[in-house]
């Protein structure tokens, strides 16, 4: 079992940055890759974000690319997603999640979730 606490979400100005923490516990975590993931009202949950725990293999959504950073702290098992230049579209509960091994840009791929942090961008 794998248990994933976020936050660092809320409000922000368009043009704005905001950094979300992914705090993971249970399991040898370093075996699993974590995705970041979000969900806009009335649309499916989208791949935004991967990283790996072991290398730190980053992987992005064009929509993203350039302008958000996924990272991790082995030390303290929490992964990041630094978002820059956020924009109103940004708007969007994210979501941390994990699986064994690899990471892949399908949801249904991702065993355990966070409990979401909404990230409102304001125009």
């Amino acid at each position: 079992q794998v248990q994933l606490v976020e936050s660092g979400g809320g409000l922000v100005q368009a043009g704005g940055s905001l950094r979300l923490s992914c705090a993971a516990s249970g399991r040898t975590i370093s075996n699993y890759a974590m995705g970041w993931f979000r969900q806009a009202p009335g649309k499916e949950r989208e791949f935004v974000a991967s990283i790996t725990w072991s290398r730190g293999t980053t992987y992005y959504a064009d929509s993203v690319k350039g302008r958000f950073t996924a990272s991790r702290d082995s030390a303290k098992n929490t992964v990041y997603l630094q978002m820059n230049s956020l924009q109103p579209e940004d708007t969007a509960v994210y979501y941390c999640a994990a699986r064994p091994f690899s990471a892949t840009t399908n949801r249904g791929n991702y065993t355990y979730w966070g409990q979401g942090a909404q990230v409102p961008v304001s125009s």
